[in-house]
């Protein structure tokens, strides 16, 4: 990608020597890529580029020069400053401000997402991935009237959460009419990929003209080719260097430049340009360095505060170090840096607390907060205090990296040991929240340093249980967690519950390779000691009934389970009911519950997308499309499986890729199981993930059994089930593994699977439950035995809604048929197995009844697939089965993180390919999957 957007282009520094620079070394070539790219977003394509390149190499003219070439664009920018602390998405809030008047054309809850992270409005602090999208949208339906060029300077200065959103949309644009241009030093890890233009130093010969070009005198030829030669054709540092030396030096040979690294050579100029300057002139510029908000007036109230009158702004502006107008700007970057850094200690705060008193605490407290940060001179209570409460509204308005910069602040200003260990505990809590693990270890480590309470010992561990499972998937996590909850039984019962259910959670993640006194029963046992509630919630209801299930059997946990599924409906805060949903999820299926499934993952999808809780969506997409494979709507899976791969794309979530590994396994693709396996093990392995490796074989057995290779089935299907400790995970794997063994006459494996089978479903009684003991009883057993228990676990099955399950059980009750030469009954009954397999896109298992029943001698109908997914590309494939299901534009947009614009560009593609004009039609060329 790089080559086509021109990388190694060079550019000089300051846009007007740029145009001059260009008419003397004919360097017009770059002009006319920025025209390209100009004219292709103007033709209705958006375009992202990254500018990088060191310090004064010319990204900002590059900036400056596409600010004037693009007419007919309306024109945003924002830019990072290094003196600005992390004000939670400033950024970003200065690039879309002037776009906010199309906020009420964003779909809820993406417009409220924005103003609350902009402080419009309060609520819960958003998603910041909810922000991205919103903003992306917010940009598309502006770009609706005009193209649209958002030009950020600076990158690399930005606050975090805006630089993760503006990283995010640079990913996502596609044909909404935007160029979105960002500059920044170095591509880091979030810009990696995306179309970038390096900019680096001009060659020797051109540099030789720059440098020429600002001369104004005799110059020694030794020290031309030796400036040349140590800026690396730097055009700042060409323009800037020579200023250093006079012109008897310059003439003589005497005027090499110093060593060290060439940005800190030209900060080092800038600030003996300005301590060239007299007392208030010089001050003056260090009260406009240590602003960053570019606001005329509040520089001047705080230049009047330290006694400096207007008298000193000519000097310090024919310097030509910045400009002191409406805006406070200045030439580069590094001329405020070298200033700042230039000053002494004592000289930055008292500018800082000029600054502090000139802010109105009313209109802007956080900033003023920071400013008085910055001038304490020790320890300050009042000060911290005070960045306590901005921490608090940064992290109401999603702002987490700058709660935490303020938390941090403030514990460094705090005397008291107790209150600094809260405080740096605090801290450390939202680093953690906001994705910060390596700072959020650093601020534990402060905390442990101070006095802590019995309290504040079992929160500590709690962060470092939570650091550990989100790390590392759970491996390390449960004894961590284990060892949090004991610490609060008597400290706060509530809390310890809590905790106690996510050590669960994190012992049954991590399975088989939990580490010891970290595994499900040792978990389980510590649990039963939890203290009870008084008033038990679906939460504390949960943690008795699973810990039950592996304390005291399968039978003695079923009617606490199923209290608390049944609980599940009263009405109770969404951020609360996320947090054990899926271990509701979880626990329907471990009481076999398909009806409990299907309202529970239902309930626990539309609340995470409501909430906009990206971490949380992949699990909940993860549940309800294992009922939708179980339903046989493949189609709606395979939809959600396009959502998480969006989420795992845009938000970086580790979970495994559990719906392509069940789509695998139902459809019968083997290439496409050998490629998840081989991806999937080592990854939940090296996580310390032991569910997966059981997901992982149980997919492989179900494809294998689909394709009659019984024995490779029952080899996997053994690997899923030898992890004993934990019998709920192992429904589904146990019913492959006796189908399996049976096929490959091993009987006494068969019983096995059997009997720990039956153990659970006797116990549960549910129709689903019962058939599938039924049918696998029936593989076991001989004449009139068989057959009554393969036509009750039809009669059961059909009570429920996993048409998968029913169509098994046609399947292997026609083989039956057929090996007893019932060929008539046989027939009867692979038609029917042979009917749902197809409808339902089950392809092995289709092929697999067809041969039964041409053995049976039957034909098996030929079904024409309406399917034409082949003409479409990925991304149209999944528009398409979307809009084909119902969804709005937007809606559509909303799940895979593009804009509607794009949506809307897709479909009249999806159209054309098709033959069709409106979404209705697409429900006759494309099969309907019937499901959400």
């Amino acid at each position: 990608m790089a080559d086509r957007y021109g990388a190694g282009m060079r550019l000089p520094a300051d846009l007007s020597r740029w145009r001059r620079a260009a008419e003397l070394v004919g360097r017009r070539a770059e002009c006319s890529f920025l025209d390209r790219l100009i004219a292709t977003v103007r033709s209705g394509n958006s375009q992202a580029l990254v500018v990088h390149g060191e310090p004064g190499v010319g990204k900002t003219a590059l900036i400056e020069y596409l600010a004037v070439q693009a007419l007919g664009y309306r024109l945003v920018r924002s830019g990072g400053v290094q003196s600005e602390m992390e004000l939670p998405f400033a950024g970003l809030h200065q690039l879309c401000a002037p776009l906010l008047e199309r906020l009420d054309d964003l779909p809820e809850p993406q417009a409220g997402a924005l103003r609350t992270a902009f402080g419009l409005e309060s609520g819960p602090p958003p998603d910041r991935f909810l922000v991205g999208l919103a903003t992306l949208s917010l940009l598309s339906v502006t770009a609706e009237d005009q193209p649209l060029l958002c030009l950020v300077d600076d990158y690399q200065w930005l606050d975090g959460a805006s630089a993760q959103v503006i990283a995010f949309v640079a990913r996502r644009l596609d044909t909404e009419s935007v160029a979105l241009v960002v500059a920044t030093r170095s591509l880091g890890e979030e810009l990696a990929g995306l179309p970038e233009l390096q900019v680096s130093g001009l060659p020797v010969a051109d540099a030789g003209a720059l440098l020429d070009s600002v001369l104004t005198g005799p110059v020694d030829a030794a020290v031309r080719d030796q400036l040349v030669a140590e800026t690396r054709g730097n055009p700042l540092a060409l323009l800037e260097l020579p200023r250093e030396f006079t012109a008897a030096q310059l003439a003589g040979g005497f005027g090499l430049p110093a060593g060290g690294p060439l940005s800190g050579r030209i900060e080092e100029s800038f600030a003996r340009r300005a301590a060239a300057l007299d007392e208030s002139a010089g001050q003056l510029l260090l009260v406009a360095a240590a602003d960053p908000s570019g606001d005329s007036a509040l520089v001047w109230r705080a230049a009047t505060t330290l006694g400096i009158d207007s008298s000193a702004a000519n000097p310090a502006v024919e310097t030509g170090l910045l400009e002191l107008g409406a805006r406070v700007r200045f030439r580069h970057p590094l001329a405020r840096s070298g200033i700042y850094h230039s000053a002494t200690l004592h000289q930055r705060q008292q500018v800082h607390d000029a600054l502090a008193q000139a802010t109105d605490p009313h209109v802007d407290p956080d900033r003023r907060a920071w400013h008085q940060a910055q001038a304490a001179a020790g320890p300050d209570e009042h000060i911290a205090a005070e960045l306590e409460r901005s921490a608090g509204r940064a992290r109401a308005r999603g702002g987490l990296p700058a709660a935490a910069a303020f938390l941090l602040r403030a514990a460094t200003l705090t005397l008291d040991p107790g209150h600094r260990a809260t405080r740096a505990l605090s801290a450390a809590e939202t680093q953690l929240q906001a994705g910060s693990y390596d700072a959020a270890y650093d601020l534990l480590t402060m905390a442990e340093a101070g006095p802590l309470t019995d309290h504040q010992r079992a929160h500590t561990d709690l962060i470092r249980a939570h650091l550990a499972f989100v790390t590392n998937r759970g491996k390390d996590a449960p004894p961590l967690l284990l060892r949090a909850a004991k610490h609060l039984q008597h400290i706060d019962p509530q809390l310890s519950r809590t905790t106690y259910l996510d050590a669960l959670s994190a012992a049954i993640f991590a399975g088989r390779l939990a580490t010891p006194g970290g595994d499900v029963v040792a978990v389980a046992q510590a649990a039963g000691t939890a203290p009870p509630a008084a008033a038990p919630r679906v939460p504390d209801l949960l943690l008795a009934g699973t810990a039950a299930n592996l304390n005291d059997g399968y039978a003695a946990s079923l009617p606490t389970l199923r209290e608390a599924l049944r609980q599940v409906d009263a009405s109770k805060p969404a951020e609360e009911e996320l947090r054990w949903l899926w271990l509701a999820c979880t626990s329907a299926l471990r009481v076999w519950d398909d009806e409990r499934w299907d309202v529970l993952s239902a309930r626990h999808l539309k609340l995470a997308r409501e909430a906009g809780a990206l971490s949380e969506l992949p699990l909940a997409l993860t549940s309800r499309a294992y009922l939708l494979l179980f339903q046989g709507k493949l189609d709606a899976a395979e939809a959600m499986a396009d959502e998480e791969q969006a989420i795992k794309e845009s938000a970086g979530t580790a979970l495994a890729p559990y719906i392509a590994l069940g789509l695998a396994a139902f459809r019968g693709g083997e290439d496409r199981m050998a490629e998840l396996h081989g991806a999937i093990v080592p990854g939940v392995t090296q996580r310390g993930e032991g569910v997966g490796i059981t997901f992982a074989e149980w997919a492989r057995a179900l494809l294998y059994n689909s394709l009659r290779r019984y024995s490779d089935a029952m080899c996997a299907a053994q690997r899923a089930t030898e992890y004993l400790a934990d019998l709920g995970s192992l429904i589904w794997p146990l019913v492959e593994l006796v189908e399996a063994a049976v096929r490959s006459e091993d009987h006494d494996a068969a019983v096995d699977a059997y009997n720990r089978l039956a153990e659970m479903t006797a116990a549960s009684g549910t129709d689903w439950a019962l058939g599938l003991q039924a049918r696998c009883r029936a593989l076991l057993s001989n004449d009139d035995v068989a057959e009554n228990l393969f036509r009750e676990s039809i009669e059961r099955l059909d009570r429920t809604m996993l048409r998968v399950d029913l169509a098994r059980a046609h399947l292997l009750y026609g083989e039956w048929l057929r090996r007893e030469r019932r060929h008539n009954q046989a027939r009867e009954q692979l038609r029917t197995a042979h009917t749902m397999f197809g409808t339902m896109g089950l392809t092995a298992f289709t092929e697999r009844t067809a041969h039964e029943l041409r053995a049976a001698g039957g034909a098996a109908s030929k079904r024409v697939d309406a399917s034409r997914y082949d003409d479409l590309t990925a991304q149209e494939a999944q528009i398409a089965r979307m809009a084909r299901d119902g969804l709005s534009n937007p809606e559509i947009a909303g799940r895979l993180f593009i804009s509607p614009h794009t949506v809307q560009y897709h479909l009249r593609k999806v159209y054309t390919k098709l033959g069709v004009t409106s979404r209705k039609q697409l429900e006759l060329v494309l099969r309907p999957s019937h499901g959400t």
